[in-house]
């Protein structure tokens, strides 16, 4: 798939995709819920684990488990072989020149952080600005709140439309000389919008800024390429992506985060420590304080296995089906609206029932084995835009089916009967 084309689109067609097979491979959807099969629509928020990632971190806690790096016995120098291993599966991935612009954090919230106290806390001042968009994420919207506490920079917010989608010329409007960093989601996890990266990229660029993508709800459901799309910071989950939680990866161009201060202190992110001075690390374990979650590591670097055997763009197109038949139904049920109607969407699908608070209506689809997410999913100035409290979001993965769709739509025309 092109850099910048629809998630929803593959380029090319699709191959047969097999997703009740699929679903054979994730043992927990054989849980029942209040008597009923589960039904597991809340991928959005953290994607559910293949037996392949579960084999891989039981084979490395079994067999391969120490501390990493500087240790000279066997274990340590399995442990570390696997940790390295994953951070070269990972520059695959995404694409990245080098192992150096990779970063094992915690997620992608760590990652922003990282880049607004590293990168941009130290640079910024009056006068200058960073410029998001208002579809973001809370983790793409208050570190640069922070940063602008702390430096006395602005920030500026690029509008979005009724539909969810952003308003592309008002945000290249709104760069300037003075715009030193540019901070966007790839896909808004509230509305699955899908944003036209290379071009904000190439504008930003344009005018001198740096740009920061939050990929969390892109990476599962896309080829990502790193350099294609022009990204200086890419930040992505591996707990959306069929991994653990509690890693994550920082892509950064080398000789932006050569030239970024550590952090955070500690071991490994060191080459000496004396009570005078001390001396960092190479890349980029400059950037890595402390025992890292090597499982973790294994974990990721196994879903990317996984996901690439599954075929990337097939899953797209699997996803993109059950997206446009879940939404055709779901908008025939009287009471409805559809929140985030934008062209070019990923596999996510938020909606209200009016007279019906959120909570309640996901309340309502527990009891029939549906599990989706309620609330304002970390973007309250979404909500705030649309003049809702929140909403219930069904998120489609690899795993889901046709009869998930079927269940999922009885069980919200059970809801509606509940509450009339």
């Amino acid at each position: 798939m092109a850099a910048d084309a629809s998630i929803l689109t593959p380029a090319t067609p699709a191959p047969p995709y097999d997703a009740a097979r699929v679903r054979r491979d994730f043992p927990i959807l054989a849980t029942h819920v209040s008597g009923h099969p589960l039904v597991y629509l809340d991928s959005a928020a953290s994607s559910q684990q293949p037996l392949a990632v579960l084999r891989a971190v039981e084979d490395y806690a079994t067999h391969s488990h120490a501390n990493v790096h500087r240790g000279v016995h066997a274990l340590s120098q399995a442990a570390t072989a696997a940790f390295e291993g994953a951070r070269e599966r990972v520059r695959r991935f995404i694409a990245a020149p080098s192992t150096r612009e990779i970063v094992f954090v915690r997620g992608t919230t760590e990652a922003i952080n990282l880049v607004a106290q590293a990168y941009a806390r130290p640079r910024f001042g009056p006068g200058d600005e960073i410029l998001i968009t208002a579809l973001e994420h809370h983790a793409n919207i208050v570190p640069w709140q922070m940063v602008c506490e702390q430096t006395g920079c602005t920030l500026k917010v690029a509008p979005i439309n009724r539909r969810g989608e952003l308003l592309t010329e008002e945000l290249e409007q709104l760069l300037s000389p003075r715009t030193r960093l540019v901070a966007i989601a790839h896909v808004s996890n509230a509305l699955g919008t899908v944003l036209p990266v290379k071009r904000i990229v190439d504008a930003a660029h344009a005018q001198g800024a740096v740009v920061v993508v939050d990929g969390a709800q892109a990476v599962p459901h896309a080829r990502v390429d790193v350099r294609a799309l022009g990204a200086d910071f890419y930040a992505f989950s591996g707990h959306k992506m069929y991994a653990p939680t509690g890693i994550g990866v920082l892509y950064a161009r080398e000789e932006l985060l050569g030239a970024m201060p550590p952090w955070q202190g500690g071991g490994d992110m060191i080459r000496t420590v004396s009570f005078e001075k001390s001396t960092w690390n190479e890349l980029p374990w400059r950037f890595e304080a402390g025992t890292p979650n090597i499982s973790g590591a294994v974990g990721l670097a196994a879903a990317m296995d996984y996901l690439e055997d599954l075929g990337i763009e097939a899953v797209a197109a699997h996803e993109s089906r059950l997206l446009a038949l879940a939404t055709a139904e779901l908008a025939r049920l009287p009471g409805i609206t559809l929140v985030g109607t934008a062209a070019r969407k990923a596999s996510v699908l938020s909606f209200t029932l009016a007279g019906v608070h959120a909570h309640d209506l996901g309340t309502i689809l527990d009891t029939q084995g549906v599990a989706v997410r309620t609330g304002h999913h970390c973007a309250m100035p979404v909500m705030t835009f649309f003049g809702i409290p929140a909403t219930a979001r069904a998120s489609f993965g690899c795993y889901n089916t046709e009869e998930d769709v079927a269940r999922f739509i009885a069980a919200v025309a059970r809801a509606r009967e509940v509450f009339a």
